[in-house]
């Protein structure tokens, strides 16, 4: 019997979900960043419609958009890896949402990691002497229901003029970090203005820019984009890739191409529970990203957002992860398990502690 190509089936799969679900598109507008984000589907009704076999939890959060901690935003292409998935697959339990997100927990919060009290100007965010965090955008492709930025999400965005002005009178800043929402829903001409503007600060030595789309709208990573990345080097991107089945054949070829222009990739990946929190699971993503020339940078110990309590794994549940790492991988594979100390206190290590 001949051997599947795994790429042929992902591509078989997918040109069968668009035929399904989306009639209307064809190769060339799914292959099309600006069509996924204009067709992004938005309500239960059209959730329901296009995955179509749901579980009762799963038609449950769809039903009370009263509960729901987040916008609720699926592009296309992301819905194509929930309507592969079994009902409460992985992946579908960090995008659909969930009854449980309207109840807050003892000690969560609305802003965990004390951004607003940070916030130096409208968008601009220093809670460390040498670095600042410029949120470009409130949009992103997909809304993840475990976000610690609950309260920007999908919501209008400041401008950057107040920011910029800042920076620039603020020599002690030497490293910034570009997040949202995702700077790369952006269109490549905003982009290129602001990545011209930051690196036009001659003090502004390092800029990052955290991203999810090579997860959720990998189509976005053009030829273009990463020439314009490129141009701005030194450069890094924060990937967040947080379960295997997200290193598709399209999320492979985004990670490649950005590799191939020059660009550092790192990712960080959230601690979930019954999602991503197993030995086996942690192996097959970060060996899997290793393939396609991204570190795994962070494990991240879910923040104490409020309404993300179902979804937040135990620190004790992180270190044996890693304890269990040691010796079976690389340590290229093996990230830093970390904790935003809530208000703003910064990242703390969490171990483990590798003598026994």
């Amino acid at each position: 019997m001949k051997k599947q190509n795994p790429a042929e089936t992902f591509a078989r799969r997918e040109s069968a979900f668009r035929r399904r679900a989306f009639p209307e598109a064809s190769a060339a507008d799914w292959a099309d960043w600006r069509w996924q984000l204009r067709h992004r589907v938005r309500t239960a009704a059209g959730v329901a419609r296009t995955l179509g076999a749901l579980s009762v939890r799963e038609r449950a959060g769809l039903a009370q958009p009263e509960t729901w901690r987040m916008p609720l935003g699926l592009t296309p292409y992301a819905l194509g890896l929930l309507a592969a998935e079994e009902p409460d697959g992985p992946l579908r339990r960090t995008l659909l949402p969930d009854v449980r997100e309207a109840r807050v927990a003892a000690g969560e919060f609305r802003d965990p990691l004390g951004e607003v009290a940070h916030q130096v100007v409208p968008g601009l965010i220093r809670s460390y002497p040498r670095k600042a965090l410029l949120l470009a955008t409130s949009d992103c492709a997909c809304f993840c229901r475990y976000c610690t930025r609950v309260r920007t999400a999908g919501r209008a965005a400041p401008g950057w003029a107040p920011a910029l002005a800042w920076l620039r009178r603020t020599p002690e800043i030497r490293d910034v970090l570009v997040s949202g929402g995702d700077p790369l829903t952006l269109p490549d001409a905003k982009l290129a203005e602001l990545l011209r503007a930051l690196r036009a600060i001659p003090h502004v030595e390092l800029i990052r820019l955290g991203t999810k789309l090579p997860a959720t709208l990998p189509q976005r990573i053009t030829p273009a984009l990463a020439k314009l990345l490129k141009k701005h080097r030194p450069l890094w991107l924060s990937l967040h890739f947080t379960h295997p089945r997200e290193l598709t054949p399209r999320a492979a070829a985004a990670c490649r191409r950005l590799a191939d222009a020059g660009i550092p990739l790192m990712n960080q990946t959230v601690l979930l529970r019954g999602i991503n929190d197993d030995l086996e699971t942690l192996l097959r993503l970060n060996e899997g990203l290793l393939a396609l020339g991204v570190k795994p940078y962070y494990l991240h110990q879910g923040d104490l957002a409020a309404g993300t309590a179902h979804l937040r794994s135990t620190p004790a549940k992180g270190r044996a992860i890693l304890r269990g790492m040691c010796g079976r991988t690389t340590g290229y594979a093996i990230p830093l398990f970390m904790f935003d100390r809530p208000g703003g206190g910064g990242k703390v290590p969490l171990g483990p502690t590798w003598t026994r």
